[in-house]
């Protein structure tokens, strides 16, 4: 009898799970919607409760990378599950502002993985079942910066999440995602790469810039930093591509009296002066093409370090 509970605890002959989502896409801040579909096992069994997760992947202080759980909602509480008995539970979640893009135009970013995680509880023993992909679409805010890039002739890198806080920013999940792009031709010469990262509320939300600056004969290379803050009510009144092809204009021939670069600029354990090298790739063409609108840009910050960042 205690063998048969070890084997129902651990799956064996216990209740089944697939989790079918109405859509696999989904937006910044949007809702999720689906059902848990349970079919029961061998043997009765009293269902604890069953829970969502939103769960990505990482990169952490020390270039490993893990998976981490950032939202988490349960969605149906303690009930009976007869032998044999089919059970579903609708749900409708919805998540983060600051989840991260994971695709565009219904492609792939590579570097980016994100799914649904399902967990059934029963008997006190937790099954946590594999991730069911879900794609993350920009919003129309995001979509605009991301459309201005492609204008501007800058070519796809790779993407990632990095542990940590950016300081000065109502940040509310413990990383960050950055995009990473090669520069158009005429800016290569003072940069050799750009990464764009979105801080998003409901109300709008802030783009950071990290400019890596070459350095020359009589220069000296480092980080140059921009922040944008922008409401999504004001995301189609601005040409972005100008504002954002004016600074980057002017990071490209900041002087060496600006330092050596800004190592650690991002707060916590993501601390880092520069790109990682992951996983090269790119954006599919024309994926945000037909994205229209500009955005209205609040203060510009260009400056190097802790005047923009600060470290936990």
């Amino acid at each position: 009898m205690v063998f048969k509970k070890m084997l129902r605890a651990l799956g064996v002959g216990g209740p089944s799970v697939d989790t079918v989502l109405s859509s696999g896409s989904a937006m910044p801040g949007g809702t999720v919607t689906g059902e848990v579909r349970m079919q029961g096992g061998e043997h009765d069994a009293d269902i604890d409760y069953v829970a969502l997760s939103l769960v990505t992947r990482v990169e952490r202080s020390d270039d490993t990378q893990g998976h981490v759980e950032f939202d988490r909602h349960v969605v149906a509480g303690r009930f009976p599950l007869r032998a044999g008995q089919t059970h579903v539970v609708p749900f409708r979640i919805q998540i983060p502002w600051e989840t991260p893009v994971t695709a565009i135009g219904g492609h792939r970013l590579h570097g980016m993985t994100l799914g649904l995680r399902t967990e059934l509880a029963v008997a006190k023993a937790v099954d946590k079942g594999d991730m069911d992909p879900l794609h993350v679409e920009p919003l129309p805010s995001q979509a605009a910066v991301l459309a201005a890039f492609e204008r501007m002739g800058f070519r796809f890198r790779s993407a990632d999440l990095e542990m940590g806080r950016i300081h000065g920013v109502n940040q509310q999940l413990p990383f960050f995602q950055e995009i990473e792009y090669h520069p158009p031709a005429q800016l290569a010469g003072g940069i050799s790469q750009v990464e764009l990262t979105f801080i998003t509320d409901a109300h709008g939300m802030t783009v950071v810039l990290e400019a890596d600056k070459r350095g020359g004969l009589f220069t000296q290379g480092g980080d140059v930093f921009g922040r944008f803050q922008v409401s999504h009510a004001e995301a189609e009144t601005t040409d972005w591509t100008s504002r954002i092809g004016e600074w980057l204009t002017q990071a490209a021939g900041r002087r060496a009296s600006f330092g050596q670069g800004a190592h650690g600029a991002h707060g916590g354990d993501g601390a880092h002066g520069g790109g990682h090298g992951l996983h090269g790739g790119g954006l599919v063409a024309g994926a945000a093409a037909g994205i229209v609108g500009g955005m209205i840009l609040g203060e510009v910050l260009d400056e190097i370090g802790d005047a923009i960042f600060g470290d936990d």
